[in-house]
């Protein structure tokens, strides 16, 4: 015996299939190749093994007692692979599969039962799980690959992680019909100086974004209330405390028709809801399509 040889799976199904049907052309025929295929690969089978596992007759083919001997171990190893590829289809397919991804519990709330629920319909064997995490946890969850990917605004995202933008978005001024600045064609940050207004408290991005824009416009901010959740500040701006600075893919989610949405320039400042992956990891199949979801979802709400 060759101590060096190891049966290929190929060799093993000849051997199988010879072993069932006890024929060549039987065997070649289930196999979907040549007579002479068969031949050689229980020929490659034995040469390598150094024992004879057919006895050639005129009418069919005996197994030896090696034969006898090795055919569970060759039927088992037959059957993982055969279970270990069909586990890949069903993965490959949607059939079943895991998307776990990292999101910050404010842009779940709006982007997340849409896309869910699309992703459900098409795939409901594939499990989704969220881990809705504070904003400072979001990057180091992805890092340290609790998640296969994150949704998210990181402010600073790092070498370490890779970002594709999901959604263009801006940051607005979010107020009642009545208000000063309802009525103008557009709203600049100096514009919002002496106005009662609703923001996102220290340690969100957001609010060190907010705060530096600011004060580049030359503009000190009346802000009269700090708040942690965004839907905080609509129920305030709703109830005529001050209008709210926030994003406006949140404001307009809020589906309220009465509230005014204006986009706040000179400047216009950006903040984005990002797809974030770890630098040199690749997406599943099943996180592939849920992203998919998303867009299609984000389309839908236009």
């Amino acid at each position: 015996m060759n101590q060096n040889f190891s049966p290929t799976i190929r060799q093993l199904r000849a051997f199988v299939c010879v072993h069932q049907l006890r024929k060549l052309s039987a065997a070649a025929e289930k196999l979907f190749v040549t007579q002479s295929a068969v031949s050689m690969l229980i020929r490659q089978l034995e040469d390598g093994l150094g024992t004879r596992l057919f006895d050639r007759t005129t009418r069919s083919l005996q197994p030896t007692a090696a034969a006898e001997e090795m055919l569970a171990t060759a039927e088992r190893i037959l059957r993982d692979v055969d279970s270990l590829s069909a586990g890949f289809r069903e993965l490959s397919t949607l059939q079943r599969g895991r998307v776990c991804l990292a999101i910050t519990p404010t842009v779940a709330s709006f982007l997340m039962p849409p896309a869910i629920r699309r992703f459900g319909q098409a795939h409901p064997q594939v499990r989704v799980v969220v881990d809705d995490c504070a904003p400072e946890q979001f990057v180091s969850r992805i890092i340290g690959e609790h998640v296969d990917f994150g949704i998210g605004t990181p402010e600073r995202p790092g070498a370490e992680v890779e970002t594709e933008t999901l959604l263009r978005d801006h940051v607005s001024v979010v107020c009642m019909p009545g208000h000063p600045l309802a009525g103008r064609k557009t709203v600049r940050w100096s514009d919002l100086g002496g106005h009662p207004l609703i923001a996102m408290r220290p340690g969100y991005g957001i609010h060190s974004l907010i705060d530096r824009t600011a004060q580049d416009a030359g503009v000190q901010l009346n802000v009269v209330n700090e708040v942690s959740f965004l839907s905080t500040a609509i129920w305030m701006t709703e109830s005529g405390m001050g209008a709210s600075i926030m994003p406006s893919a949140f404001a307009k989610a809020a589906r309220n028709p009465a509230l005014v949405i204006k986009p706040i320039s000179g400047p216009r400042v950006s903040r984005d809801i990002l797809i974030v992956t770890k630098r040199g990891r690749s997406l599943t199949g099943a996180s592939r399509a849920f992203i998919e979801a998303m867009r299609l979802a984000l389309k839908e709400e236009e």
